[in-house]
């Protein structure tokens, strides 16, 4: 696109998600291990003197109001002062409402890029701290490194990961995070566990997690309400250990090479029940690909 420069806006997956209370205010405290995956979305921007902000480009399932990209770029126009603009045209990969991220992501890689494009040298927290008014996932993303989740999502500690390789699988439903969290079925008295417990047990990967130590607490109000989301945990079952990210429907299983990834992967066209399942193989990354936009 001429004119215009493109950045990356990685996906993430929850190792774990547990719930460990709620707040007067109606939100989950959480507790939450995020990783980050080299399948990405595409920004395109291109700053201009003119002080509006524009979407060039219609994203399928995504009115302008619900935008996060474009929500991101006002957000930090209103909030610096900035008399610049910018058009956007967002080239989407992630999966939509899949629990990897997509739109939190967006909003973090404009945050990030604008920050650089309009020279506006916020440092790494105070886009964090705008992040949040986006979505509990946009500090993540912005702070740029797997990481360790506490609180709201605001909470982060750098969280060292093994190179892994994963294969993830959408089945092509849309699961309402709020619908779920609001379910009564929801426990939320998880027990607050560590880093170090985490890390511990990690013994180089998420494979010798086995049992329910780290678990996602909302999984099984999910698969209870989606059949889809249970068929696929259970395939993936029988190559390594399965789990769902965020409040679903993405599902995802971790490999220590590609070539394990890989096998797994190929066997997905041959499975009837998965043939309307979008799926992909990524690699776990330790870092944004903008990680150096924000000190």
């Amino acid at each position: 696109m001429e004119g215009f420069q493109s950045f990356l806006a990685p996906a993430k997956i929850n190792l774990f998600l547990h719930i460990v209370g709620q707040r007067k205010d109606g939100y989950h405290l959480l507790q939450s291990a995020l990783r980050l995956l080299d399948l990405y979305d595409t920004i395109h921007l291109k700053p201009n003197d003119s002080g509006q902000i524009k979407r060039v480009k219609d994203m399928a399932n995504i009115p302008l109001e619900n935008d996060l990209g474009m929500r991101a770029a006002v957000l930090l126009q209103h909030h610096t002062g900035c008399k610049k603009g910018v058009d956007i045209a967002t080239e989407k990969s992630i999966p939509i409402g899949g629990g990897l991220g997509g739109g939190s992501s967006d909003a973090a890689t404009v945050l990030l890029a604008l920050n650089r494009l309009w020279n506006l040298h916020l440092p790494r927290a105070e886009l964090q701290d705008l992040g949040l008014r986006l979505g509990a996932d946009v500090p993540f993303f912005i702070f740029g490194q797997n990481a360790w989740v506490e609180g709201i999502g605001e909470q982060l500690q750098v969280l060292p990961l093994n190179p892994a390789y994963y294969v993830v699988l959408t089945p092509p439903l849309h699961v309402s995070t709020a619908q779920v969290f609001a379910s009564f079925e929801l426990t939320r008295n998880t027990i607050p566990t560590t880093i170090a417990a985490f890390s511990s047990l990690l013994s180089g990967s998420l494979i010798a997690l086995s049992g329910d130590s780290f678990k996602n607490d909302l999984e099984p109000v999910v698969c209870r309400q989606y059949s889809a989301v249970a068929h696929c945990l259970e395939w993936l079952n029988q190559f390594s250990r399965a789990r769902m990210s965020g409040s679903g429907a993405s599902v995802f299983a971790e490999f220590e090479n590609q070539t394990q990834a890989k096998s797994v992967f190929n066997k997905i066209s041959g499975e009837k029940k998965l043939q309307q399942t979008a799926s992909f193989m990524a690699r776990g990354l330790n870092q944004h690909p903008h990680y150096s936009f924000a000190d």
